[in-house]
C-alpha cells in the first residue's frame, strides 16, 4: 500500500508518501510545496496542480490528510479549509478518496500523546522512519498523517482477518448486525 499523508496550507502544504510493506513503513518521498506569493485563488490552483504532479508521479493508492481545526482566526481557518479542499480535489481527480485525522489523532499515533509539540514530531517521524535528519515542519507533518492511516488500515486490517463474521459481512458489502 503506498500512502499519500498531506498537511495542506495556503502558504507551505507539506506532502509525504510512504509504503506500508510487512508491518513496516518506507519512506518514498516528501517535502514542501512552498506557494506562491500571488492571489489567493491562484494558490489554490497551484496547490491542486503541484500536489497533483506527486500523485502523478509516485502512484500513491490512498491518501491521507489532517482535518481543519478551529482556529483563532476565522480567515485563517478558512482559507486553511479552501487549500484542503483544493488538495482533497487533486486526489480525487486521480480516483484516490482522502480519509481524514484530527491532530489529536495524528499526535496519538505518533507520539503516544495528543498533546505532542513540533519537534516532538519531528524527531519521532525521524526515528520512525529512519531519516537521518530532521524533516521541514510541514513534510513531517505530512508524514505524521500518512503513519496514522497507515497505522488505521493495518488496525482494521488485523481485525476484519481475525474475525470470521466481520469478513463475511464485509464481503457482502456491509457490516452484518446481530
Amino acid at each position: 500500500m503506498r500512502i499519500l499523508g498531506v498537511d495542506p496550507g495556503s502558504r507551505f502544504t507539506g506532502f509525504g508518501v510512504v509504503d506500508y510493506k510487512a508491518g513496516q513503513f518506507i519512506v518514498i518521498d516528501y517535502g514542501v510545496i512552498k506557494i506562491k506569493p500571488v492571489g489567493f485563488p491562484e494558490r489554490l490552483q497551484q496547490i491542486f496542480e503541484d500536489l497533483g504532479e506527486v500523485i502523478a508521479f509516485q502512484k500513491p493508492t490512498t491518501m491521507a490528510i489532517e482535518q481543519v481545526f478551529v482556529a483563532k482566526n476565522p480567515s485563517s481557518a478558512l482559507k486553511l479549509g479552501h487549500a484542503r479542499g483544493a488538495a482533497m480535489l487533486a486526489g480525487s481527480c486521480a480516483g484516490l478518496f482522502a480519509s481524514e485525522y484530527s491532530a489529536l489523532q495524528i499526535k496519538k499515533a505518533i507520539v503516544g500523546t495528543g498533546r505532542a509539540d513540533k519537534p516532538q514530531m519531528q524527531k519521532m517521524i525521524m526515528l520512525l522512519l529512519g531519516l537521518t535528519e530532521l524533516p521541514q515542519n510541514d513534510a513531517a507533518d505530512a508524514l505524521s498523517v500518512a503513519l496514522c492511516h497507515g497505522q488505521s488500515l493495518a488496525s482494521m486490517n488485523t481485525i476484519l482477518s481475525t474475525n470470521p463474521l466481520l469478513q463475511k459481512g464485509f464481503r457482502n458489502g456491509r457490516a452484518r448486525r446481530r
